[in-house]
């Protein structure tokens, strides 16, 4: 069993690159599950009802956000009514939607669990706390359990995977946009990388158009970010999974830019 998670997608580039490439990633993985991270897939901040549906029809099985969940207000209304998609689980209680789903496929039943870190970031509920509850729910489901942990620090992504090895099958970091070269198995068997990158432009700063960025670190006045245009990048990370104890067996990176076409 394989699962595809693919890296935040950034805008209209992230979006069309996903599009073109996740036929072909299909193909030549034949993943049993498919989770994108979405939560900047609206002009880079957020996402929309009509966004949300195209990932479902392109195949993308789950959804799971970060701290620009609420940023397009739209989701307010949609957010209950889609179990697909989830939010980061810490935040406070009596926020509309959900941090946890599933996946059910003919092979077997994936948990996917989404958290939100709390240094450099909002001070959200203990995700680790969280987790705990989160992971005890869903181990009475599945031994399948992914986790997306929306965080700053790589220390705190590093706390996290240990915290969870041996019981979650896989943690991967997102919210960066910089795919990280540190994928591995911990001892107890739990798979961890980092930060998986993102799906948007290559030649902006974190997908954004540089200059606005650059005036920024310049003058540390308001400045107003734009996604930047083409050419785009895709990152994602291929996990394989062993159901019978809920491991991960391997992580394998996925990078599609210039440097690195594709290659059936």
């Amino acid at each position: 069993m394989k699962l595809l998670f693919i890296g935040d997608i950034m805008g209209l580039p992230g979006r069309e690159i996903v599009k073109t490439y996740l036929p072909l990633l299909k193909r030549k993985y034949n993943p049993t599950f498919i989770v994108a991270n979405g939560e900047n897939a609206a002009h880079g901040r957020g996402i929309t009802e009509k966004i949300t549906k195209e990932l479902f029809e392109w195949g993308v099985h789950a959804i799971t956000l970060g701290n620009h969940t609420w940023d397009q207000r739209e989701i307010f209304d949609f957010i209950d009514d889609e179990p697909r998609m989830i939010r980061p689980a810490n935040f406070p209680e009596g926020a509309p939607g959900k941090g946890i789903t599933y996946i059910k496929q003919p092979e077997g039943e994936l948990a996917v669990i989404n958290l939100m870190g709390r240094t450099f970031l909002p001070p959200l509920d203990c995700p680790f706390q969280m987790a705990d509850k989160l992971v005890e729910q869903a181990r009475k489901r599945t031994k399948l359990i992914f986790v997306d942990f929306h965080a700053e620090a790589t220390s705190e992504k590093q706390a996290m995977s240990w915290y969870l090895d041996g019981k979650v099958t896989a943690v991967v970091g997102t919210h960066t946009h910089v795919q990280t070269a540190d994928e591995r198995i911990l001892p107890q068997g739990t798979g961890f990388l980092c930060d998986v990158g993102m799906c948007g432009p290559s030649n902006g700063i974190l997908g954004m158009e540089r200059e606005a960025v650059i005036k920024k670190f310049l003058t540390q006045l308001p400045v107003r970010f734009e996604v930047a245009p083409d050419p785009a990048q895709l990152n994602a990370v291929l996990i394989t999974l062993d159901k019978t104890n809920g491991h991960a067996k391997k992580m394998e990176r996925i990078r599609i830019d210039s440097d690195h076409p594709f290659m059936e």
